[in-house]
């Protein structure tokens, strides 16, 4: 308990670093204990002042130094993702479930942003000499993120990637669930990563049951508490923000009649997932 309270106030953090990733996404980097600790998969809430403060995955974490990856794609976002060095940023965290390693050959599809906190995933499952299959998929070149970084763990460790583009303008034309469908008709992996839309965790799901492979996913619900106490990320039985937001085979297989068609709105009403 006295952890929990303890991630859950408020620090004030400057930017030392920020990286461009892509097109509207950008990797912010500061300093903070707490989150320099995260475990891959944890989040933390970001305040914004006069603006609101947001969910937002840890894309990275050692040594004093932990990073955030956004892209701009709503009031929030676009506000932090106007920051330079030296501005700050209200933080609380880090939050949540984090992913587990699991076997010794796993494979890792991220959809677009979702990215972000399997950047860090793949960097610890190397560490632990597990061997990893890396699926990026972006609509098109522009959206590809952690080239570099990815790039650097292929050549450190051996990393397999693989990135595709719906245009094909990168890599592989296609969906990352179509490359999973065939990296997992042709290697047997003994544990799956995903990150990305509802539709995509969704489909991956199933390919999991299918060549029977324990797979855990990162979801996304809104979020204002993240501590379980205001019910705004409700999913089946589950709060997002203190069960997940890494869920599990068996916590996915709860969820299936809910995740990709419904979420909750902030006025807690049941609405349609958008594809």
């Amino acid at each position: 308990m006295a952890w929990h309270i303890k991630n859950n106030v408020l620090r004030i953090v400057r930017i030392v670093k920020v990286k461009v990733e892509a097109r509207d996404v950008k990797t912010l980097y500061f300093r903070d204990d707490l989150c320099s600790q995260a475990k891959p998969g944890q989040f933390i809430m970001a305040w914004i002042p006069d603006v609101d403060e947001i969910p937002l995955s840890i894309s990275s974490a050692s040594n004093g130094l932990a990073s955030v990856t956004v892209k701009d794609v709503g009031e929030a976002t676009h506000a932090i993702s106007q920051m330079e060095n030296g501005d700050i940023l209200g933080i609380r965290g880090p939050f949540g479930s984090h992913f587990r390693i699991m076997g010794r050959n796993a494979l890792i599809v991220a959809g677009g942003i979702g990215a972000a906190p399997l950047l860090m995933l793949a960097d610890r499952l190397l560490s632990r000499n597990v061997k990893v299959s890396f699926i990026e998929g972006a609509k098109t070149r522009s959206e590809i993120i952690f080239r570099d970084q990815l790039g650097f763990l292929r050549d450190k460790y051996g990393l397999e990637v693989i990135f595709v583009t719906d245009d094909g303008t990168y890599g592989l034309r296609g969906t990352a669930v179509d490359a999973a469908e065939e990296a997992l008709s042709k290697k047997r992996f003994d544990s799956l990563y995903a990150c990305g839309r509802e539709s995509m965790i969704r489909k991956l799901y199933c390919l999991a049951e299918k060549y029977s492979i324990p797979m855990q996913a990162s979801l996304e619900r809104i979020m204002r508490c993240a501590i379980g106490i205001c019910g705004s990320c409700v999913m089946g039985r589950y709060r997002v923000c203190r069960d997940g937001p890494v869920f599990d085979s068996c916590m996915l297989r709860d969820v299936m009649g809910e995740l990709g068609r419904f979420k909750r709105n902030f006025r807690g009403e049941k609405v349609p997932v958008e594809d």
